[in-house]
Formats: structure tokens, sequence, C-alpha cells
């Protein structure tokens, strides 16, 4: 199916490992230019070779998303290269261990906030181009307890945002979703080094909490955020989509 990407361009955050790699190359193969950033630069770099490699035309900056500048210098440089925004994919996260006020401060910064400053950003580019799509890269654990608590609570605020964000911005025809992942596994990643430790541990984890029998693949997540991203999902908005082999055990 051809998703009409052709020539859009969009900005991944977070985008040189893991999930974030995926759905570049993802955008990418549907004909996206992408912009995406990350904190280091080695991995941003081999990640921008191999897009160029397949033939995606590509920006790729290092940024800190707990940065506001450095967030509307991600927005201003895909604006003046581009001289449009339509796709904005919110992946840059993570939880932070501890229960003390900076720990709560570290993770309200990498998630919401961030995700709230790049949300802000884009809409007046997206109102000039006529619509967009905002999506945010959330974790079933914020639909359901699991997960460590803040980031369990964060994920949860970044649903909620998506959610009256898309209600707000519809008029515009700009929609916003999120998307919640399961376990998903890849090199370097938590469920990686889980699996290289204790192999054993993670088959039983596997065979108790996926019914799908596996991990997810990051491409798999990468595959449902093109579709939303595309115009073929122009009637979903507000929506958060698990994509998680049947893990989640909520039925909403």
């Amino acid at each position: 199916m051809d998703l009409q990407l052709k020539d859009k361009v969009a900005i991944v955050t977070g985008g040189s490992r893991g999930i974030g790699r995926a759905i570049c190359f993802a955008l990418g193969a549907d004909g996206c230019r992408v912009v995406f950033c990350a904190r280091g630069e080695e991995q941003l770099r081999a990640t921008e070779a191999d897009l160029t490699a397949k033939g995606v035309e590509t920006l790729a900056l290092v940024a800190d998303v707990t940065s506001a500048a450095d967030i509307e210098r991600l927005i201003a440089a895909t604006a003046e290269r581009f001289g449009r925004i339509d796709v904005l994919v919110n992946n840059a996260g993570g939880g932070r261990p501890g229960d003390e006020d900076t720990a709560w401060q570290g993770g309200y910064d990498l998630n919401l906030l961030a995700a709230v400053r790049a949300s802000r950003a884009v809409v007046p580019h997206m109102q000039a181009a006529g619509g967009g799509s905002i999506i945010h890269i959330v974790s079933i654990w914020g639909r359901e307890a699991g997960g460590g608590l803040i980031y369990n609570a964060m994920k949860a605020a970044m649903i909620s945002h998506a959610k009256n964000l898309a209600l707000q911005l519809a008029p515009e025809g700009i929609r916003v979703n999120s998307i919640a992942p399961g376990s998903i596994l890849f090199e370097g990643g938590g469920w990686g080094r889980r699996v290289e430790a204790d192999p054993e541990g993670m088959a039983a984890f596997v065979k108790q909490n996926i019914p799908s029998g596996r991990f997810g693949r990051p491409e798999e997540v990468a595959d449902a955020v093109a579709f939303l991203a595309s115009p073929r999902a122009s009637w979903v908005t507000g929506v958060c989509l698990n994509v998680d082999g049947g893990q989640s055990r909520s039925n909403i």
C-alpha cells in the first residue's frame, strides 16, 4: 500500500538506535525526508550514513531533547533545510531510577516536557503546510501498572497529552496519536541486556507474559508509526495504539 509519504518531511527524536532508528528507516523507505537527533554523535553519524546509503535524504543533528534550546535548533534547522515539517515522532525518552525530586525532574524533562516542547514548536509549520501528524512513542506501561514508577507516570502523562492535543488541533488538520510498544528486543537495549544476562529467565518471562511467544522487533513499531504518520490514517487521531504481541492486559 502506498502510504502517500513521498517528499514529506519527518522529524524523529532519539533516532540513532533501536526503535528510533527503525522509525527513520521505515519513514525513509516510504519516501520521507528524514531529520533525526541523538545525544551521541558516533551512533548518530553511523545511522546517518546507513540512511544515506539507502537513498534517504537525511539531516542528522546532535541534540539533547531535555534542552529547550536544542529542540528549537532542531525544528529551525529542519524548516531551513526543507521548508516544511509534516511529521514529528517524539521517540526520545526513558526511565529514571530512584524516587527523589531530581529523578522525577529528569524523567519529566526527558519524556513529557521534551514531547510538549517539540510538539508546540512544530505546530506553526504544520499549520502552514495544511496539516500534519504528531506521534508520541509511549509504552504499554503508560496504560497499566508495570515498569518503573517514574517511567510509568511519564508515559501515562504523554498518552494524556496526545489525546488532549489531538482534540485541540483536529480543526487544523493536525493529527496526534501515541504508540505503546510492549517489550521490544534490540542490540544495546534494556531487553537485549537482560536476555544476555539471563537467557533462561527471559525465556520464562516471554512464556508467561507475551502471548505471541517472542519479544517484539523495532521494525514492527516503526511500521505502525509509518501508517499513523501517513495520509492513509487521515481519520485516526487521539488514539493510543498498542504494539505488543498481546502483552498488555488492559481492555481499553
